[in-house]
């Protein structure tokens, strides 16, 4: 089974905040005061959908096995 590779694009707003988004999961994105806080909120916003996929059977199997490379 291939692992699922999901990219993180960050980029920081005009206020200072960061913001993150998953981009093989529309909609999946977030802020945070740092680069570390808005990665760890995107991945735990990431897992959940993954999560919600899967227990209503609206997942692929390569979901099973998944990392993320942030960019």
């Amino acid at each position: 089974m291939s692992a699922m590779v999901f990219r993180v694009e960050m980029d920081r707003e005009a206020d200072g905040r960061w913001m993150a988004e998953v981009l093989e999961l529309p909609g999946v994105m977030a802020y945070g005061s740092s680069e570390q806080a808005v990665i760890a909120k995107v991945q735990a916003l990431a897992l959940r959908v993954v999560a919600d996929r899967l227990e209503h059977g609206e997942a692929a199997p390569e979901l099973l096995n998944i990392s993320f490379a942030v960019a």
